[in-house]
């Protein structure tokens, strides 16, 4: 029997991969975007489907579940819609700081809200949400950031509680921040004298060739590995960068890992 995937944020980058990967596994794809414009070639495969769905639009989500599911029963709910912003506190607008936490934490709670009766009444399900090692390890200037996706990581393990007697897994995939096109598609905000540290950082980030990027095509094949291996497993540290970050913070600990951050790219 084919099965449904439900993706949020599907029309590029680790969604688009995703979407593309599970529909050539013979899939049901329904994939989401705020903008039909940015949908390119995804609608040519037979077995993808698209609505329209903002997650930061709380009347709207509901609604769209209802129509996902009308298209086809829903096994998998990937959220992977996300909103990148960059920048020191100062300089970031209020209304910045409230499209984060309500599309990267408030609006996949409220669209898993939504499915998660579907799930339980056919006691079946999988979750899966997109992270950022940025949750475990910090990194500069992008604070509010890996502050959304630190509570999304507790969240989810505190969501495992609630869904285990229904029959339904939740998980998180956690991938680079900074490798994975976040600084292409971040919004950014400075203040004058932060914008030098800023330019100093992402200097020595981008000369740094000991650590291999990592492709949404690369991510996407851990989201599959997630969604279909059956184990109880939280988290899937996802990339070569994301990995070794992790085993750094296992092995030295987080205040280590801030002292060398500071040592390395603020003192001069």
């Amino acid at each position: 029997m084919n099965k449904t995937i439900f993706i949020t944020g599907a029309s590029s980058g680790l969604g688009k991969a995703t979407a593309k990967l599970f529909a050539s596994k013979g899939w049901t794809v329904i994939g989401t975007m705020r903008n039909f414009e940015n949908e390119k070639k995804l609608s040519e495969l037979a077995n993808v489907h698209f609505l329209q769905l903002d997650i930061c639009n709380t009347e709207q989500i509901t609604d769209v579940i209802s129509k996902a599911e009308q298209i086809s029963p829903i096994d998998v709910l990937f959220n992977n819609a996300g909103y990148g912003l960059g920048g020191d506190l100062e300089a970031t607008s209020i209304s910045q700081i409230e499209r984060q936490i309500n599309t990267n934490l408030l609006g996949t709670i409220l669209v898993t809200k939504a499915l998660l009766p579907y799930f339980k009444e056919r006691k079946n399900g999988v979750i899966i949400s997109t992270s950022s090692i940025a949750a475990y390890v910090p990194e500069p200037f992008i604070a509010v950031y890996g502050a959304t996706k630190a509570a999304l990581e507790m969240w989810t393990a505190g969501m495992s509680f609630e869904l285990e007697k229904v029959g339904v897994s939740i998980k998180t995939i956690v991938p680079s921040s900074m490798r994975t096109s976040f600084l292409g598609n971040a919004e950014m905000a400075f203040k004058p004298d932060y914008q030098a540290d800023f330019n100093n950082y992402i200097g020595k980030l981008m000369s740094d060739t000991s650590s291999v990027s990592d492709t949404p095509d690369d991510i996407a094949k851990i989201v599959y590995k997630a969604t279909t291996d059956g184990k109880k497993q939280l988290h899937y540290f996802a990339g070569n960068d994301a990995t070794q970050k992790y085993e750094r913070l296992k092995k030295e600990g987080l205040e280590t890992i801030i002292n060398d951050t500071q040592k390395l790219f603020f003192e001069q």
